[in-house]
């Protein structure tokens, strides 16, 4: 039993700088994996970023739609004519006098449905 303990103590004196290579990179590549696929590593950044950038979009599409309705508002209030009638014939359905209106029309949906209408044609 003491030849095995002297052996092994031996083997790992001289072994001992590869054992702490070893371990170092051991440790090294935890780390790694850690920083990239960890709870905040590179992965969950580049997602964040992503996020981030489209976020970031619709933030502007949404502040250029505020400052059009901003403006539409502002030449409500100010009076100005063409905007006062744009709204009166789209919101009210207003119109001129002398105009002539014409009006789409729509087919009409079918009050059977399909699958009820097959089923007739069959008995």
């Amino acid at each position: 039993m003491r030849v095995t303990v002297r052996i092994t103590e031996r083997w790992i004196y001289r072994m001992r700088r590869v054992l702490a290579t070893l371990c170092l990179a051991a440790l090294s590549v935890l780390i790694g994996y850690k920083v990239v696929f960890g709870a905040n590593g590179m992965r969950v950044w580049d997602g964040k970023k992503a996020e981030a950038y489209q976020l970031q979009l619709e933030i502007d599409h949404m502040r250029d739609e505020q400052e059009k309705l901003q403006r539409h508002v502002d030449s409500l209030r100010r009076g100005e004519p063409a905007a006062i009638v744009k709204e009166a014939r789209e919101q009210l359905g207003f119109m001129m006098p002398g105009e002539v209106v014409l009006f789409e029309q729509r087919a009409k949906p079918d009050p059977k449905p399909p699958a009820v209408a097959n089923n007739l044609d069959q008995k």
